[in-house]
């Protein structure tokens, strides 16, 4: 029986649905709008807060290198004094810029200007040029964080003199430096060369990029052939069953455990059993593969499954064993997918913190790592770091390792993508 309706009744109902309709996609697009805003508010608070990290301000400083107060011995070279003596002599030489600065009070302040690790610059270029024992050459030295916070507005002349972290006779000294031409401001090199530090204007990401790269070697390594080997068993050769079923639901759930969790299981297990170094790219790319390890499994059962049976029964007519089905037919097909997840799987890795805090990698590492079990931290573990630092020059270093971070995750969302489109075959 059907549904007798007037043509007016009809023009009313389509009506109303072409009006619902268009409420869905103004939703949807509203939905979209609200989505882009908010990244783009994100980005652009990261953007104004991280920019300035990539830079770093110097001070030029006339710097005599005098043999005698280097404690050097006739036919030393320079390298042979510490790079405590190159720093005794930037802060003489910057005193004697300035000589209204007499008392003792005066002089600190004046010091806390330049950064106080500039000997090892001096050192390295009185190393590289021996020349330049006994004569008096212009030094581009670090300015100290209160300082590069000045010359990047963050501290303002009109703020009472109580409350900034300079005085008066600081700025005028400075602005006397900057009116000399003694003042520049330039890419911030040490974020890329060094490793962590006490000081903001010396601390680098260079380390936790390495214990990054090392922690991710790490993972890899673990968690590709033991996911593509289960999810290959589980979907070509294990038979459907209670226990098959079983493995499948707890693989499912292991996937939406809090990663923290897998922290705590790294801890008891790799450190607290096994005996493994704590804060060692090991144990924490070892922690990592047991986070990522059901997502990687997941999306290979799923890239396997999405091979037509044809494939397989076509192997099977010309005599391929089970094996060869699997080696030379149905891997080569699904791996662009398996690819793709492994990459993402890999990503959501890199910006894990809580189960790298928990095995010990959220120490201050200031020293390069140099091997699998040498103590190390990772980016956004670093970032955390900087961030419950309380000195303000951290704060443009967290944004600017947020920023590091970001881009990283990007470029490998974007080699996932690239792969998927490259590499996908429609059947």
């Amino acid at each position: 029986m059907t549904d007798a309706r007037t043509p007016a009744q009809l023009e009313a109902f389509y009506r109303n649905r072409r009006k619902a309709e268009a409420r869905f996609r103004l939703l949807g697009k509203c939905a979209i709008t609200t989505a882009i805003c908010i990244l783009l508010f994100i980005l652009t608070a990261l953007g104004a807060q991280g920019i300035p990290g990539f830079l770093q301000t110097q001070i030029k400083i006339p710097v005599t290198f005098d043999a005698e107060k280097l404690s050097l011995q006739s036919g030393e070279k320079a390298d042979a004094a510490p790079a405590s003596s190159f720093q005794r002599l930037a802060q003489s030489s910057l005193k004697a810029e300035f000589p209204e600065a007499a008392d003792h009070d005066a002089q600190k302040q004046l010091l806390a200007l330049l950064s106080a690790n500039n000997g090892n610059i001096i050192k390295q270029d009185a190393a590289a040029n021996p020349s330049l024992l006994g004569t008096t050459a212009d030094e581009w030295l670090l300015a100290s964080s209160v300082t590069d916070l000045y010359f990047k507005d963050k501290i303002q002349r009109a703020t009472p003199e109580a409350d900034r972290a300079l005085t008066d006779q600081q700025l005028n000294w400075l602005d006397g430096l900057k009116a000399k031409g003694a003042i520049r401001t330039g890419f911030n090199t040490n974020l890329f060369t060094q490793g962590d530090s006490r000081t903001p204007e010396q601390a680098g990401f260079l380390g936790a990029i390495i214990g990054s790269l090392l922690t991710m070697v790490v993972c890899l390594s673990v968690v590709f052939p033991i996911g593509v080997a289960t999810a290959v068993y589980l979907e070509e050769f294990a038979r459907k069953n209670r226990w098959t079923d079983l493995i499948e639901v707890n693989i499912n759930n292991l996937a939406a455990v809090p990663s923290i969790v897998f922290g705590l299981l790294g801890l008891a297990v790799y450190i607290n059993v096994l005996g493994f170094p704590r804060s060692a790219p090991l144990v924490g790319g070892m922690t990592l593969a047991m986070m990522i390890l059901p997502v990687i499994i997941i999306t290979t059962r799923v890239s396997i499954a999405a091979i037509p049976p044809s494939i397989r029964d076509a192997a099977r007519g010309l005599g391929a064993s089970p094996v060869q089905v699997v080696w030379h037919h149905v891997l080569p097909l699904a791996m662009p997918g398996i690819m793709t997840g492994t990459i993402l799987g890999m990503a959501r890795a890199i910006g894990e913190t809580a189960p790298l805090i928990m095995i010990g990698m959220v120490a201050f590492v200031a020293d390069l790592p140099s091997g699998f079990k040498s103590s190390a931290t990772v980016m956004p573990v670093q970032v955390y770091l900087w961030a419950s630092s309380p000195e303000a020059g951290f704060a443009e270093k967290t944004a600017a390792g947020i920023l590091i971070l970001l881009v990283i995750l990007l470029a490998l969302n974007a080699l996932a993508i690239f792969l998927r489109k490259r590499f996908e075959v429609r059947w």
